[in-house]
Parts: C-alpha cells; sequence; structure tokens
C-alpha cells in the first residue's frame, strides 16, 4: 500500500461466493472491468480466496474478494471450504453466483442461510443467463447476468452500490473531538520494531484526521515530550501517545491536558471501545494456569522487545502476579473457539475492517470471555485508565459491569 491508498481496513469488502463452475471468477472479471481471476472450464480453478483492492465506480475504493466453490471435495476441499466461511466474517456485502441453468442448490441455500444468519447485505447473482431461452422472474435479492456477452453488468454494479451500509455520522478516528485551531500533539516512539522510513498506519491515520479537522497536529517522540510542551504557546486540546510509553508520557503530561492513545482511539473507532474497558478488569481476576490469548490483525517479523509476544505477556505477569499461559494469533488466524481462554487481548485492530473486529469481539462475548485491547489494558495496568478515556467522554465507572 502506498502513502496515498485508501487502508485496507477502510475499504468496502465485497465477497463474492458459490459453487464451483458458477461462474464466480468471470462475474468478479466483468464487474471489474480487469482480469483479476483465472477463468476455466475446469472445476476448482480459484483454490484460495483472492483479494484486490481497487477503485470500483460508483462506489469508490473497495476490495474484491474471490472465495473457492463452496461445494469442492475431498480434504483439501474441506479446508478450502473452511476458508470461504471464514471469509464472511470480513464481507461487507456477500454476493452469491448461481449457474442460471442449474439454478439453486443445497449448498447455494446454506450460503444465502449464512448470509442472513450474519445480518449480511446480499445479493443472489444468476449468471450464464445467455444459456437460457427466456429469463425468469427475478426476486428482490436476485439479477440476471451473463459475465461472456455482459449483459446486465452496469445494473450489478449499480445494485451492488446501493447495498452499501449507510446512514448516521461518519465516524472519526479523532477529528470530532477537535475544533478548527486546535494544537494536537502525537508521541511516536521511534525503536527496533519501527518501520525504517515511515509511521505506521494508525499514526499515518491520525495525522490525516487532525489535518482534515482543521487543527494542527505536532508530532514529537516520548524523550522531547516534556520539552516540547514547555515550548508550546498555547496548551494543547489532545496528546495522543503509542501506548508502549503511557506511563512515561502520562508523567510529562501536565494534568490540566487531555490524555490518550492511538490504540484506545482505534478501538473507538472500530466500535468496540466499550467492550474494551468492560472486559479489561479480567486482568485483576486473573488466576495461576489461566490462558490469556494475545491477537494482532496484521503479520510482522518479531523483534526481540516485540510489544505481543514479549511486552505485554511481562506487564501482565508483574501486574496479576500470577503464572499464566500465553497464546498468539496473527493476521486472518483467529481461533473460532475461545473456551479455553480467560482473555483476550487485541490489538487496536487498523488492519482489521470493522465487521471482522465486531465479528472478533462477539466471539469472544458469546465464550464469555473477557475482551480488551491492548492501549486500554496497558492503561490499566499503569493505573492511567479513566484519564485516557475522559477525553472520549467514558469513564470506567459509567459502562455496566465496569469497576474499579
Amino acid at each position: 500500500m502506498t502513502m496515498n491508498e485508501t487502508p485496507l481496513a477502510n475499504r468496502v469488502h465485497i465477497g463474492f461466493f458459490g459453487r464451483r463452475n458458477a461462474g464466480k471468477s468471470s462475474v468478479v472479471n466483468a464487474v471489474t472491468g480487469q482480469e483479476l481471476a483465472i477463468v476455466s472450464e475446469i472445476k476448482g480453478t480459484t483454490t484460495d480466496p483472492v483479494y484486490k483492492a481497487m477503485e470500483l465506480l460508483p462506489l469508490g475504493p473497495v476490495v474484491i474478494i474471490d472465495t473457492p466453490g463452496i461445494d469442492d471435495e475431498g480434504a483439501l476441499g474441506r479446508l478450502r471450504i473452511a476458508k470461504t466461511k471464514q471469509v464472511l466474517n470480513k464481507t461487507d456485502i456477500a454476493l452469491l453466483v448461481v449457474d442460471a441453468a442449474e439454478g439453486m442448490k443445497e449448498g447455494d441455500r446454506e450460503l444465502v442461510n449464512l448470509f442472513q444468519d450474519k445480518e449480511l447485505p446480499y445479493l443472489i447473482i444468476y449468471n450464464k443467463q445467455d444459456l437460457l431461452r427466456e429469463g425468469p422472474e427475478r426476486g428482490e435479492k436476485e439479477i440476471s447476468v451473463s459475465a461472456t456477452e455482459g449483459t446486465g453488468i452496469f445494473e450489478l454494479k449499480e445494485r451492488i452500490a446501493r447495498l452499501v451500509p449507510s446512514g448516521g455520522p461518519e465516524r472519526r478516528l479523532v477529528g470530532d473531538l477537535l475544533l478548527p485551531g486546535d494544537l494536537t500533539v502525537l508521541v511516536v516512539p521511534i525503536d527496533s520494531a519501527a518501520p525504517k522510513g515511515r509511521l505506521i498506519l494508525p499514526q499515518q491515520q491520525m495525522i490525516r484526521d487532525v489535518l482534515e479537522a482543521g487543527a494542527t497536529a505536532l508530532v514529537t517522540r516520548e524523550n522531547t515530550l516534556a520539552q516540547a510542551l514547555k515550548d508550546l504557546a498555547k496548551k494543547p486540546r489532545l496528546v495522543i501517545t503509542d501506548s508502549q510509553v503511557f506511563e512515561a508520557v502520562a508523567r510529562d503530561t501536565p494534568e490540566d491536558v487531555p490524555l490518550t492513545s492511538f490504540s484506545i482511539l482505534m478501538a473507538r473507532y472500530k466500535g468496540f471501545l466499550e467492550t474494551a474497558v468492560k472486559g479489561v478488569y479480567a486482568l485483576d481476576r486473573l488466576e495461576d494456569g489461566d490462558r490469556v490469548l494475545i491477537s494482532e490483525g496484521c503479520t510482522h517479523h518479531r523483534q526481540c522487545e516485540d510489544i505481543g509476544t514479549v511486552k505485554l505477556p511481562k506487564w501482565i505477569r508483574a501486574h496479576t502476579g500470577k503464572e499464566l499461559c500465553f497464546a498468539t494469533s496473527s493476521g486472518t488466524e483467529f481461533p473460532e473457539d475461545l473456551s479455553p481462554y480467560k482473555l483476550v487481548l487485541h490489538c487496536g485492530g487498523c488492519m482489521v475492517n470493522e465487521r471482522e473486529m465486531r465479528y472478533r469481539m462477539k466471539c469472544a462475548v458469546d465464550a464469555g470471555v473477557a475482551f480488551t485491547n491492548y492501549g486500554t489494558a496497558i492503561a490499566h495496568m499503569k493505573g492511567i485508565l479513566r484519564r485516557s478515556i475522559e477525553p472520549l467522554g467514558l469513564s470506567d465507572g459509567n459502562l455496566p459491569g465496569c469497576y474499579s
């Protein structure tokens, strides 16, 4: 991804599903106007989900996902089907491609049931309509197309655009907390795990949102923060820090200056901050032998002082005084069965779209497992949780199930 591209997590995810040889890949190519997917008469040509970020008019930035057939066979086929179903957890719009000559089959009906269970907006696309003499009447959630002839493709794109969830104010990372002319200080550590020559995604996004609010973003490191604050002509509206240096930044930031972190703001943006605040107190109830899952939405090379595998376990052991068992997951690999764990500690989720983040949170809630995130947990362990969420209109006392 270049600096000018919309992050994958902020794009509408459109998944194409169906049986083998229904023409999913042909429809994908027709809709995008590109040869994104390999088309073949051989069943099972698509063996893994294929992701493509692109601009799709009239929707704008999207991620197109072409999936393997839901009727794949054999041991390997079952794994592919599992991957296909996993894609549903991050899909914003589900498109079921059906061979019009064959009609709906059991696998197709199973997919529709899954769409409905997950409350996904969906459309059933009857492909290969050119092979039929007459097109039957289609329902409200159905459309007939011919990928080979291009018939109905324009209308299909218009119908897809109408499925994009809308309504309500646009969620902001931090812009809704600022007024034009406000000054915001962003504390960005530079350590061995930081990518050379660039800022990580949450930092980029936060700076952009500050600027869009008409405010000013001052970026500094944790070891220069105290001097930077002294040099300012006016008090900052907000200080936002990387959670790893929360304690030092809190010490150097005057009490009358609001303070929070990138991770906490990202949790608010993804819609799970209240759950994270409620779940963080599970840290105080952990017992010897309890299992904690530390999960990240991205994959990266682990450094010697990695936050997920080194720093957080060390801080949690020091906070609890217990002998705990830690497990980790990263990227798309997130356990479906969370029952072995007492707590799930997730990153801010900058690389995961909102639907998948909510799915992960719901998995924990349904299993009766506490769910929180890095920034919230670190703030709690350092004794500054109340201070770090008050700028967002929350307090640890006004959320049901919270206690301090």
